[in-house]
């Protein structure tokens, strides 16, 4: 056998394998002489065929598989051999003349190649860095949600500004059904707030979607609707009352402080707008760190320049999935998929150059981690670190699982790396102007 790899270009070659019978002969052999030994074959005992007869009938594909295994195996062998760093999977040239009588086997694979190239840590245009704040502001809509929460609930016979108001808002061609209760307060517009003024359990109001709420997250938790569906959604629902209600707030005093706060952290209102604001910026800081990282990939690659076997891939695309592509939905599919492939040879070269990795017992560390603030918010503040390993074995055996928590800590990394190693502009806004500024 004899293995040949000729370069096209920088960014493809053809790797060829000739191959004889010397190199394949031998298995060959001991499965047709496997095969005489179980054949059932009429007229002759078990064992008793004529090794001709086996050979006519079972020769042939049994040759094809030995050489395809014998190929595959020469040729993983030899990628790894010469720590060629591929992209996709080798594609074999299709030879429409070709004779699985012949002595000789030749076979030809199309690679392509990842590209070589540097990255730059220090760009000229900075990625922003966004310090969010909570603002007094915020601080005290969640001290009035707390009161609300924790306040005396009675019912009233209609509602009025400062009524809760529950019921189903349905819309068959969207099959929504789903019972939710609203505040007026935070109904937007004279059309629709004097729909609810007044209004008592019973009536049925019927609503526009679009500028429903002030809020139009609202909508989408009212409704049970996809973050996608929400945007564009102008709908008439119905909405059958079923309750109308009135909260009397909560006073700000000790018996609620230590049901929110049962190990006497909190004991005055001060205090109380001094842990909601230290919690309320530890969320913003995950929001800030996860936008943080998006831009750096952004810039990254839109400031790191290669090319890549465009060609080939497209190619590859086209049977590299479940269902075979066209030739136009392939491009299709990798002009969508070209800015991922990208930033993961970027993130797989910045890895490699500076040892950021992980290994299973961090992972396990990690999924301990993730488990133990899940068990938190359902009441098990301080489970056994048994029950944790056990939990993280049985998450980390499945594949789905494990991956995604690898995905995330990998995440967690580069974002670390990225912070001591990059400079960036500092801007500090509240959560509000977060949201207009990166989101418009």
């Amino acid at each position: 056998m004899n293995i040949t790899k000729e370069n096209v270009d920088a960014l493809n070659a053809v790797v060829k394998i000739d191959i004889v019978a010397e190199d394949y002969q031998a298995k060959v052999t001991k499965q047709l002489n496997d095969y005489r030994k179980t054949a059932n074959i009429p007229g002759f005992r078990k064992g008793q065929v004529p090794m001709g007869m086996v050979k006519k009938q079972y020769g042939k594909s049994i040759m094809i598989d030995e050489v395809n295994k014998l190929l595959q195996e020469s040729l993983n062998k030899f990628l790894a051999e010469e720590k060629l760093d591929i992209l996709g999977n080798p594609l074999p040239r299709i030879e429409n003349e070709f004779n699985w009588d012949a002595e000789k086997f030749s076979f030809e694979f199309e690679l392509g190649l990842a590209p070589e190239f540097d990255i730059n840590l220090k760009p000229k245009n900075k990625v922003t860095q966004y310090n969010i704040v909570a603002t007094d502001e915020l601080i005290d809509k969640e001290v009035e949600n707390i009161q609300t929460r924790y306040g005396k609930v009675s019912p009233i016979d209609e509602a009025n500004d400062d009524a809760n108001v529950t019921g189903t808002f349905v819309n068959e061609e969207k099959e929504i059904s789903k019972k939710a209760t609203v505040s007026v307060k935070d109904i937007k517009g004279k059309t629709n707030l004097k729909k609810f003024v007044g209004a008592k359990v019973g009536e049925v109001l019927e609503l526009k979607t679009k500028n429903l709420f002030e809020d139009e997250h609202k909508l989408q938790q009212v409704l049970g609707v996809s973050h996608d569906e929400i945007h564009d959604l102008d709908i008439v629902v119905s909405f059958t009352i079923e309750e109308v209600t009135k909260t009397e707030a909560a006073e700000l005093d000790k018996e609620l402080f230590d049901k929110l706060f049962a190990d006497g952290s909190v004991n005055t209102v001060s205090e109380l707008k001094d842990k909601i604001k230290e919690d309320a910026e530890k969320q913003f800081q995950q929001q800030g760190d996860q936008q943080l990282l998006n831009a750096i990939t952004e810039n990254l690659v839109e400031n790191t320049k290669f090319d890549l076997p465009t060609t080939f891939l497209q190619k590859w695309l086209q049977t590299a999935g479940e269902k075979q592509l066209t030739a136009e939905e392939a491009i299709e599919e990798y002009n969508k998929s070209e800015k991922g492939l990208r930033y993961q040879l970027i993130e797989g070269k910045i890895m490699k150059d500076n040892d950021v990795k992980i290994d299973y017992p961090e992972l396990v560390d990690y999924a301990k981690g993730f488990i133990r603030s899940q068990m938190a918010q359902f009441g098990n503040m301080n489970p056994e670190e048994k029950e944790l390993d056990d939990i993280a074995g049985r998450v980390l055996q499945n594949q789905e699982e494990a991956q995604k928590l690898q995905s995330q800590l990998i995440s967690q990394k580069l974002l670390a790396f990225y912070k001591e190693n990059m400079s960036f502009d500092s801007k500090e806004l509240s959560y509000e102007d977060f949201i207009k500024e990166v989101y418009k």
